[in-house]
């Protein structure tokens, strides 16, 4: 150190905060955020003053692109050349800006995403409307501050006589906050504030009959109006837009033609994924895809398939693509240097206070300059008044050595002030004329005019007000225009629910992952012992593994053994028929190929957020693990899953079932054995959490968890269990004691060689259908009624009727009811050969029911 300095010993910690809160400020009130006043963020109110400092006028020559950027950089706004060029080019992009402040000259750019040309090959003036933000900012409207490097001054706002916030709008991402809003209409804008002016207390409901919706530059259709209604009243909502579509016939093909696209759509992108998912399978309908556009306007057309509906295709575009997108309005902007969230009275208020006080400055301004005139004349009038007075001025000039002489005899001699000796030193010989003293005392009478007009302006706020008015229907009369982007009041958000019934359906996966989505009414009900009928066409080697019942509206979850989640709707698992193999899942969910789906839970709406908070995801694994964890958490999935649990080595996940945190929980073994436990012991986990002991497998090398059920009603619910030689029971659930988690758990089923290991365990009532499917894809479906309640230990009744040394795969219960059909009513199978169902004849042992083979 040199002699005389110090350190100053500082906490590194405060010092981040003070430097981050003030980079932070930085770019909130320089950069990112736009002044309520006149709209524009720095970069863009640089641009244009720039260019009002070049002259590039709207009436002027267009000037190279590079000499404005190179304007701007030098003297207003040190930042890289492109951030300057590319907010130039937006202003000048009809796509962008609902009313174009640069008329731009060249390549500009497409709404397909093309970038603009270099900017030393495009030329650019501004627009005609531009020069109402700049008009009077010559006349001390508007304050002006140094700018960078101190040596020139520069605006600090626009006096801008448009309400450029409202109908040009604003994008920006600040530190930690952000803005985005959205243009509307010059002439309903203008309308709006005119209304204001007349009635200050007017409410936003009265302030939306004038300005209906916001108004974008590439049209559109605004659906639904909540959102519209929810943005002007908090300045926050999501207006749903919609392309503007027609339907033609074109050599004979029903086609869709698009016209307009909602905003900030590059058009040329959507083009690109629509054809993926048409390609993919997942966009079905359509033939052909063509961009007819050109310089006359926008055409897209979508080419149908022969027996193809229009209007559900159409409807799919807009569920699949961007011709239906959303605008999230977020209006924040600058008051007074601090950023605000703004309603639309806010806005306009703002506008109006601002146009008020540049009035007042402008009148202040051109008075002080009338009186200047008018004092100077004074002087005129003084010296030249008379012909004695002109010859005695004369005189006094002729007769001094110098003009600091003259000016001194000139103000004795004839009373006059310094400005006023100066002037009348300065005159022209030619203004001593006759003809020009008249004009001087003619423009000293209406200079005194207007030195009256502006003092009652500056005296009666009323006359200020109306003023303000007169320009803004001048501006109207000038720019205004008809709205481009329509409201259709009737619609809303649109969800692909509206085009499928909310039916009953059975989704069943097979072993190697095929899923498929089966109305109910396709599986025929019978008597518990039946054949059953043929459920399904799988591939050699595979068989049917699980079946689970749910509605089309519902929402899935699905969990995989390595502890992955994924999430969706019921209406996206492809349909198929009872006989067809479904769909791979690995096309439907980004599972891992060596992972499979080893568990599902219906939900209803994963949106409502009292419904996430208070049901809780538990999990068991095979090796009897379990955990709870609040459905909140899997409520927000991703495209490659999220993870649901931590699974230890050498074990997976096996069970996966939704629970209100108040019921029982119920495990049950491979070898009969079941625990029943309060879920409360069970505390709530991390979703990464691998989760707490659930049972105690004890000492067999093959034993596992079989599954896991949630028992809320034990009066009414009983326990169902199914051994895999097709063999199970029903027992009271009070039947099993109650005990902590971790135990071994009580005899849940008599395992002997002729039932064959535990494979499935229930939770059901006589209400309940149940459904089974055993590895050859029979499926069979019979009402819960006809099993019969029995103690804990015994080995229950023969549930189906399995050949071959056939095994049980999987089981469901429905939890519908539905009219049983006739039972002796002739069944076929895939190849039309009749299926005789005897379920009630030759049964000898009620316990152990016989069928017609197939």
């Amino acid at each position: 150190m040199t002699e005389g300095e110090k350190l100053i010993p500082i906490n590194i910690e405060d010092e981040m905060k003070s430097a981050y809160i003030d980079y932070s400020m930085s770019v909130i009130v320089s950069r990112a955020l736009p002044d309520v006043r006149d709209g524009l963020k720095p970069v863009h109110r640089r641009v244009l003053f720039g260019m009002y400092e070049l002259g590039v006028f709207s009436n002027r020559a267009y000037k190279k692109s590079a000499r404005i950027v190179g304007e701007v950089l030098g003297k207003f706004h040190p930042h890289g050349d492109s951030s300057v060029y590319d907010t130039m080019v937006r202003m000048a992009q009809p796509w962008s800006l609902r009313y174009l402040l640069v008329d731009g000259q060249g390549n500009y750019g497409s709404v397909d995403g093309d970038p603009p040309a270099a900017m030393r090959y495009t030329e650019a003036r501004l627009q005609k409307i531009s020069d109402e933000l700049l008009a009077d900012i010559d006349k001390e409207t508007v304050d002006f501050r140094l700018n960078f490097d101190d040596t020139i001054y520069e605006p600090t706002v626009l006096p801008s006589r448009i309400p450029t916030l409202l109908v040009n709008g604003a994008a920006g991402i600040a530190v930690g906050m952000a803005t985005n809003m959205a243009p509307h209409n010059l002439s309903e804008a203008i309308d709006g504030t005119i209304a204001y002016i007349d009635n200050n207390d007017i409410t936003i409901e009265e302030l939306m009959q004038h300005i209906k919706a916001p108004d974008f530059p590439t049209g559109g259709t605004i659906y639904g109006y909540d959102g519209v209604k929810q943005a002007f009243e908090t300045g926050r909502g999501r207006v749903v837009l919609r392309a503007k579509t027609t339907f033609e016939e074109v050599d004979g093909r029903n086609c869709i033609i698009v016209n307009e696209i909602p905003y900030q759509v590059n058009k040329a992108d959507m083009i690109a994924k629509t054809a993926d998912l048409v390609k993919d399978g997942k966009l079905d309908g359509i033939s052909e895809i063509r961009d007819e556009s050109d310089r006359k306007g926008m055409r897209i057309v979508y080419v149908l398939k022969m027996d193809a509906v229009p209007n559900v295709v159409l409807n799919k575009l807009f569920k699949f693509t961007q011709l239906q997108s959303s605008f999230s309005v977020n209006n924040i902007a600058l008051v007074n240097g601090r950023p605000e969230q703004l309603n639309l009275k806010d806005i306009i208020i703002h506008f109006v206070n601002h146009r008020h006080d540049v009035v007042v400055r402008r009148t202040e301004f051109e008075l002080k300059k009338a009186k200047e005139r008018a004092h100077i004349l004074e002087g005129y009038m003084k010296v030249v008044g008379t012909q004695d007075d002109l010859d005695r001025a004369i005189k006094i000039i002729r007769e001094s050595e110098t003009p600091d002489v003259a000016r001194e005899a000139l103000m004795a001699a004839f009373d006059l002030s310094e400005i006023q000796a100066r002037a009348i030193l300065e005159l022209r010989l030619r203004t001593l004329t006759g003809l020009e003293i008249d004009k001087i005392r003619a423009e000293y009478e209406e200079i005194m005019k207007t030195i009256n007009y502006l003092q009652s302006i500056l005296d009666d706020v009323n006359l200020r007000y109306s003023i303000i008015k007169e320009e803004l229907l001048e501006i109207k009369s000038k720019y205004g225009d008809e709205r481009r982007t329509d409201i259709d009041y009737s619609g809303g958000d649109f969800n692909m629910e509206d085009l499928i019934p909310d039916e009953n359906v059975v989704l069943t996966i097979s072993r190697m992952g095929y899923i498929k989505r089966t109305s109910l009414s396709e599986y025929k009900k019978q008597s518990r012992g039946g054949v059953g009928n043929r459920a399904a066409t799988t591939r050699d080697e595979d068989f049917l593994e699980y079946i689970v019942v749910a509605t089309n509206h519902q929402y899935m979850l699905f969990f995989t053994e390595k502890g992955k989640c994924f999430w969706l709707r019921v209406f996206e698992i492809p349909e198929g028929s009872r006989t067809s193999k479904g769909r791979a899942i690995q096309n439907l969910i980004n599972i891992e190929p060596d992972d499979k789906v080893k568990a599902y839970i219906r939900t209803h709406d994963l949106m409502d957020e009292e419904y996430v908070r208070n049901n809780y995801v538990i999990m068991v694994t095979k090796n009897g693990i379990i955990k709870k964890t609040s459905l909140e958490a899997y409520s927000r999935p991703r495209a490659n899953g999220i993870n649901a649990i931590t699974v230890r080595e050498g074990d997976t996940l096996l069970e996966a079932l939704l629970t209100d945190g108040k019921s029982q929980i119920m495990i049950a073994s491979k070898y009969g054995k079941a625990i029943r436990f309060y879920d409360e012991k069970v505390r709530p986990m991390g979703r990464t959490a691998s989760g707490v002991r659930g049972i105690n497998l004890g000492e067999e090398p093959d034993n596992e968890v079989i599954g896991m059920i949630v028992v809320s009603d034990i009066e009414n619910e009983t326990v169902l269990v199914v051994s895999e030689k097709g063999y199970g029971k029903r027992t009271s659930i009070e039947d099993y004691r109650e005990t902590n988690r971790g135990g071994k758990g009580v005899t849940t089923l008599n395992i002997t060689e002729k039932t064959g290991k535990l494979i499935a365990i229930e939770s059901v009532t006589d209400d309940n259908d149940l459904m089974i499917i055993n590895k050859s894809g029979v499926a069979i479906r019979t009402g819960l009624d006809q099993i019969r309640v029995m103690g804990r230990a015994t080995q229950g009744v023969r549930l189906i009727n399995l050949k071959n040394n056939d095994e049980i795969a999987a089981i469901a219960k429905v939890e519908i009811e539905e009219e049983v059909e006739d039972e002796n009513e002739e069944l076929t199978d895939e190849n039309g050969t009749i299926l005789e169902n005897n379920s009630e004849s030759n049964n000898e042992n009620p316990a152990e029911d016989h069928s017609t083979e197939e």
